[in-house]
């Protein structure tokens, strides 16, 4: 017995405890962003995996921190290990991190893959990406109006045009300068009016024809700019649709909710979510192919993907729409909570008129052609 309790305890000093690890989390996005991970998600995952810890980085916002990401990969594309354990992107970057081999295809292998079936976690601007990625949240644009000054909202896109003929400079956008709710408004726009094929304006394949289809839509954009006011971005129309300067416009509808919260706003306001539909987009947790530690990266974004966690950091501290289906969250959230977000544009308007933007060349030339067409 003594000889086997010596054995234990040489065993014991020998054989050391499982090295911790160091999960690195990249993001494209605002400081908050990096706020969000290094602040909120990593003590919750500390705290379950005892003795790891979590560090992330930022690499600026909008499409350029994606870009930066992107990057990143395709330098170490010859070098046997990545730096990065999980990274966060725009939906337009996970298309060539996907065909280029970049990304683990791991939705399949954790606990919350079955929890969003959208098709922004199938398909992303054209490229197939089911299994690379998971959605953190989906942010989307919608109308936000006054009921005090709009008693009838309109309900579509064609009751939009007409509204603001009926009610010149009331309606607000920023073009396609300054914000992408402008934007997205424009794109909108061609799905409703474009006279070719949305969805494939959406999913693709390119094709120079549909191009030639959109002029009649451009020029009836022209002359609803004549009746509408031109704000000076995504903030702008939010600060004169408060001030009363406007009475309904485009906006990001986690912006929308952070306003009000913060009294910019007036509490009475509200969104709607026109037919045929608006581009919102989400943002994608993916894990490189080459990830130091992909076991414990899928568990880092099997939690940030969790009901709990997309409640209580998603939804009530962002505003943001879940990335995981709503109903599986709705559970987690208090009354109050899932009103607020979803009293407006319910969980069924976002599954019938929540659209993706259009493909990269789709988008460059809807853009390129406003700036010929409609601003001039």
């Amino acid at each position: 017995m003594k000889t086997f309790l010596s054995a234990a305890v040489l065993l014991a000093t020998v054989v050391p405890p499982a090295a911790a690890a160091e999960l690195t989390v990249i993001t494209a996005g605002d400081q908050n962003m990096v706020d969000y991970v290094n602040e909120y998600l990593a003590p919750i995952f500390e705290k379950e995996n005892p003795g790891d810890t979590v560090r992330a980085v930022g690499t600026g916002p909008g499409d350029a921190g994606s870009q930066k990401i992107l990057e990143r990969f395709e330098a170490q594309a010859a070098s046997e290990e990545s730096d990065t354990d999980v990274a966060v992107v725009h939906e337009k970057f996970v298309g060539p991190m996907v065909e280029k081999g970049f990304l683990k295809n791991y939705r399949g292998d954790i606990s919350t893959g079955d929890l969003v079936t959208s098709d922004k976690a199938k398909m992303a601007l054209g490229t197939n990406v089911d299994g690379y990625v998971m959605p953190m949240f989906a942010s989307q644009t919608a109308i936000a109006y006054n009921p005090a000054l709009v008693e009838n909202p309109p309900k579509s896109y064609a009751e939009i045009a007409e509204w603001a003929k009926a009610h010149p400079q009331q309606f607000g956008y920023n073009g396609i300068k300054g914000g992408a709710s402008g934007v997205s408004f424009v794109m909108g726009w061609i799905y409703a009016f474009g006279g070719g094929d949305a969805q494939m304006l959406m999913n693709g394949p390119f094709e120079e024809s549909q191009t030639q289809k959109w002029d009649a839509a451009l020029a009836s954009l022209k002359d609803f700019n004549t009746t509408a006011t031109l704000t000076p971005g995504n903030a702008g129309t939010l600060d004169m649709l408060g001030r009363g300067e406007i009475a309904m416009g485009p906006v990001w509808v986690d912006m929308f909710y952070s306003w009000q919260a913060d009294g910019k706003l007036p509490p009475e306001m509200k969104l709607l979510l026109p037919a045929p539909g608006m581009p919102g987009q989400p943002m994608h947790y993916v894990i490189p192919e080459k990830a130091p530690h992909a076991e414990l990266a899928e568990k880092f974004v099997a939690l940030a993907t969790s009901p709990k966690v997309q409640a209580e950091g998603i939804v009530k501290r962002f505003n943001w729409y879940p990335g995981i289906d709503a109903k599986h969250v709705q559970a987690e959230l208090d009354q109050a909570s899932w009103d607020k977000l979803f009293k407006d544009v319910t969980p069924e308007d976002l599954a019938k008129y929540a659209k993706p933007f259009p493909i990269a060349p789709y988008n460059n030339a809807i853009l390129e052609a406003y700036e010929r067409q409609v601003a001039n």
